[in-house]
């Protein structure tokens, strides 16, 4: 005889079917992840670890956000990137600090100013995947030395009374002036950042880059006071002109 199986309800059913469902689903999703983990490029994973020597892609700015919250992540991310660092000294005069800050070695000219970590590994991330590709992309040379005007100032905004403090009072602005190249060439964003010549594009290049990189880009687009440098600030809010 043979056995008598007991019969189903359409809500069990219903429920077997929709169980199955989500069970194909899940084995989907998990061979898509797989996939995608495989063959992305891991500067657009943002469960990939960071690295200066990758080029900037779709996760980029999230782990840059992220390392930046950890002092110990953000100097690991330099030391592991080949990045030299010293660690800064400390100085407190009202609301200007330079606490938690470090002296990098580089190109910068005047060599090794004092800035926070997360600025500093914003500035090694521009240099590697964006200055350096697009000197040779444009100019065809190499850069060598990069001009500045300074990163800590205990000064408020442009330096008015009464105003909010400047980025430059934690030491977390560069205002970068102008480039040199191996060949001898040297562009300025005074002189070339609308010239419309290859130097003029290395400067625009060199803009548009930082943009992708850092929280706050000020160039000769933003105003008067700016018409010499591009201000790259490490800002937990997003501006570039």
């Amino acid at each position: 005889m043979k056995p008598v199986l007991p019969k189903l309800s359409p809500e069990t059913v219903a429920l077997a079917g929709l169980a199955g469902f989500l069970l194909d689903l899940a084995l989907a999703g998990l061979l898509v992840f797989a996939l995608v983990d495989r063959t992305a490029p891991p500067q657009d994973l943002p469960w990939k670890p960071f690295s200066l020597d990758q080029p900037i892609g779709l996760a980029t700015a999230g782990k840059l956000a992220r390392i930046s919250a950890d002092p110990a992540a953000c100097r690991a991310a330099l030391r592991e990137g080949g990045a030299r660092f010293v660690e800064g000294e400390t100085r407190e005069t009202g609301f200007c600090s330079t606490r938690d800050t470090l002296r990098a070695s580089g190109d910068l000219s005047p060599a090794g100013p004092v800035m926070t970590c997360p600025l500093a590994l914003r500035y090694a991330l521009w240099d590697r995947q964006v200055l350096r590709p697009a000197a040779w992309d444009i100019l065809r040379t190499r850069l060598v030395r990069v001009d500045h005007f300074g990163t800590y100032a205990c000064r408020t905004i442009y330096g008015r009374p009464g105003e909010r403090p400047s980025a430059h009072a934690r030491a977390a602005a560069l205002d970068v002036a102008g480039f040199r190249f191996a060949d001898g060439r040297r562009a300025t964003v005074a002189a070339d950042f609308r010239s419309g010549d290859p130097r003029g594009h290395f400067v625009q290049a060199a803009r548009n880059g930082a943009c992708k990189v850092f929280g706050t880009v000020l160039s000769p687009d933003y105003n008067a006071a700016h018409r010499d440098h591009l201000h790259l600030e490490d800002s937990g809010y997003r501006l570039c002109r």
